[in-house]
C-alpha cells in the first residue's frame, strides 16, 4: 500500500523557500561561527591523534546516501565499528574535548557545510546510518516516510527530547508530524527551541 496523503513538505514552497532559507542561514552561521570553529579544530588537533573532522555515511532524501561531516569526538576506529554501534553515556571511545562537544552539540557545526552542498537542511528528520535504516525500516511501519524530505541538523523530534538512545518509534511520530505540518514559521520555531533547550541535552552523548 502507498501513502498518498499529500503533505506540506511536498509543496513547491517547500523546495524553493526552504532551500533559500537553508542557504542564507548556513552562510551566516559559518561566517559568524568561523572563529569558534577554528578554536575547536585547533583544540582537537592539539589534544588527540587523528583528523579534525569525522565523516560518515548517512541516508538522506529519497534514500540517497551521503557523507555527513562532524568534528571528530572519538578516538580513531574502524569505520565498520562506528557505522554499526550506538554511542552510549560515558562512552570510553570519546576524547575529553569530544565529550564536551557532543554534550553541547558543537560537534555538529560542520554539518552546515552539508546544508550548503544540498545534502541536508537546517531542520528536518535526523539522518541515520544505512545499517540502522535497514534495521528500522524492517521493524517499523512508515519509517522510510521520513526520507521524503532532506535530513536536518535539528528537528521536531530532537527539540522534544528524542535524540540519542531514545524510542525510535516515538521519534518517527514527531518526524511524521513535521512532514505534515511544515512551514518556514515551524522551522524557525524549531531553530529557536534548539537554541534555548536543545543544544545542551541530557540525551546528547
Amino acid at each position: 500500500m502507498l501513502d498518498l496523503e499529500p503533505t506540506a513538505a511536498e509543496s513547491i514552497s517547500y523546495f524553493v523557500m526552504k532551500r533559500a532559507f537553508d542557504l542564507l542561514f548556513s552562510i551566516l552561521v559559518l561566517a559568524f561561527g568561523f572563529p569558534l570553529m577554528f578554536a575547536i579544530a585547533l583544540t582537537i588537533k592539539l589534544t588527540s591523534k587523528g583528523p579534525i573532522f569525522f565523516s560518515q555515511e548517512r541516508v538522506g532524501s529519497k534514500g540517497r546516501v551521503f557523507r555527513m561531516y562532524k568534528f571528530r569526538t572519538m578516538r580513531v576506529a574502524r569505520e565498520e565499528e562506528s557505522s554499526t554501534r550506538w554511542t552510549v553515556r560515558d562512552d570510553p571511545r570519546c576524547t575529553r574535548i569530544g565529550a564536551f562537544l557532543r554534550r553541547t552539540s558543537l560537534d555538529e557545526l560542520p554539518q552546515f557545510i552539508n546544508v550548503l552542498k544540498g545534502d541536508m537542511s537546517v531542520v528536518g528528520p535526523r539522518p541515520e546510518r544505512p545499517f540502522f535504516v535497514r534495521k528500522f525500516a524492517s521493524e517499523l511501519e512508515k519509517y522510510n516516510t521520513r526520507h521524503y524530505v532532506k535530513a536536518g541538523i535539528t528537528g521536531w523530534a530532537q527539540v522534544n527530547g528524542f535524540r540519542g538512545d531514545t524510542s525510535i518509534r516515538e521519534r518517527i511520530q514527531y518526524d511524521l508530524y513535521y512532514l505534515k505540518n511544515w512551514s518556514i514559521g515551524f522551522d524557525i520555531q524549531i531553530i529557536l527551541l534548539t537554541v534555548f533547550r536543545g543544544i545542551v541535552n541530557r540525551n546528547a552523548y
